[in-house]
This record gives C-alpha cells, sequence and structure tokens, in this order.
C-alpha cells in the first residue's frame, strides 16, 4: 500500500501529521537531517499513531542537498511506491529583520523554506501524475509578511507561489497541491496544537477534487480555507 512520506519530520506538525496518517493505516515514511530527532518521531508515531503495525521507516536526508533529498525519496518510494500523499515541513524559522542578515543567511533560509520543497515536488509530482492521483502538500505561514521575520516571510511567500504553479502544472492530472498555512506558533495545548493542525492535512487529502482547496488557514479560535 502506497503511504505517507514526510519530510522536515520533527516534534511538532511533521510528527502530529505523520500520526494522523498512520491512524488511517497509511505506511509512514519520516524524512529529516537529525537521527535523534527521526529516532524520537518514530517512537512516536509507532506507539500512539500507529498501534496496529503500521510500519514506520526512517529516512535521514538534508532537504537542502538534492542529492540527498532524491536519494531519500527513492528508498521511500521503493519501500512503500509511490507515495498517496507528500508532506514538505521543513522551515528555518528564525527572527531578523531587513539588512540584519547576509546574502549566504538568505541564500540558506530560502533553501530549506523554498527549494527544499521544489525538489521533492520534482521527484515526486511527475510520478504522482503517471498515476493520475496524489497529494502534496507544504506547511505554509505568515499570511501577511512581518516585519521581524523578513527571511521567514520571504521564504513563505515562495512556498505560496510554489503551491500555485505545483497546482497548474500537475492538478489537471490528478495531484492535489495545497498549503496548511499556520498563523502562530504551534504548542500543544493551544490553539495552535500540532494535532488540531494535523487535520488540516488529512481533510486536503481526503477532499472530493471538485472541492480541491489549494490553502488552508489555520489562525487557532478562527480557522478558514481559500482556494
Amino acid at each position: 500500500m502506497s503511504g505517507a512520506v514526510i519530510i522536515g519530520a520533527g516534534p511538532g506538525i511533521g510528527q502530529a501529521v505523520a500520526r494522523r496518517f498512520a491512524r488511517e493505516g497509511l505506511p509512514i515514511t519520516l524524512i529529516a537531517r537529525g537521527g535523534q530527532t527521526l529516532r524520537a518521531v518514530a517512537r512516536e508515531v509507532a506507539s500512539r499513531g500507529a498501534p496496529h503495525g503500521v510500519p514506520v521507516v526512517t529516512l535521514q536526508a538534508d532537504c537542502t542537498d538534492r542529492a540527498e533529498l532524491d536519494a531519500a525519496l527513492d528508498r521511500a518510494i521503493g519501500e512503500h511506491g509511490v507515495p498517496e500523499v507528500a508532506v514538505y515541513n521543513a522551515a528555518l524559522v528564525r527572527a531578523d529583520e531587513v539588512g540584519e542578515i547576509s546574502v549566504r543567511e538568505h541564500m540558506e533560509a530560502w533553501a530549506v523554506n523554498v527549494v527544499g520543497a521544489v525538489n521533492a515536488a520534482a521527484r515526486l509530482a511527475p510520478a504522482m501524475a503517471a498515476r493520475g492521483r496524489g497529494t502534496f502538500l507544504v506547511t505554509g505561514g505568515m499570511p501577511e509578511p512581518k516585519p521581524q521575520y523578513v527571511s521567514l516571510s520571504l521564504g513563505k511567500a515562495g512556498v505560496r507561489t510554489l503551491v500555485a504553479l505545483l497546482d497548474q502544472q500537475y492538478g489537471s492530472s490528478g495531484v492535489h497541491v495545497a498549503s496548511v498555512t499556520v498563523d502562530g506558533p504551534v504548542a500543544p495545548g493551544t490553539d495552535f496544537d500540532p494535532d488540531d493542525i494535523a487535520e488540516h492535512y488529512w481533510q486536503l487529502h481526503t477532499q472530493p477534487r471538485h472541492l480541491w482547496d489549494r490553502e488552508v488557514l489555520h489562525t487557532g479560535r478562527s480557522r478558514g480555507a481559500r482556494s
């Protein structure tokens, strides 16, 4: 059975999304840069999200290294086939204002926030399109740019544009491309609880084609969607 691939499988949204899809019986592949993070998330998914033996595979890769990411995605396909759903959740979150960081630091942030998603889509979306179905989701943010988070604001604007481009290219072939835009700090037990946010990913994945949203906005108590 084809499964779910989570790129940027950290202890917040990534872990919650993996648990949510595992509860539906989808095999899970977790991809992250840190081995310790992967092991911790895999234990959590296996204990809380996949109690009935759903397989959980961990693959270590830096999303800014295209060769590493391609190799991990190829291994994921080898394990479970072309995924039913892929989630790009990697981000470099830091406070920086105009002029505070170097060109290199801006490029590093852009590589994590946008280019990794571009490369993941380049590896997966054509195979999904050839099959005639699939879901490619990206974790967004910053519905309005913030001057104290310049590199992140630019990155999330890039994500929004990328989703539009991928939808134009692959939507007609059955690939649902969308973002979940989170407008606040993620923390358990708050209006931005990762388990609540994860529900959006499942709802996007299971939406009937004629109702596809391209973006869902999570604002805490007030939630909405726009295409």
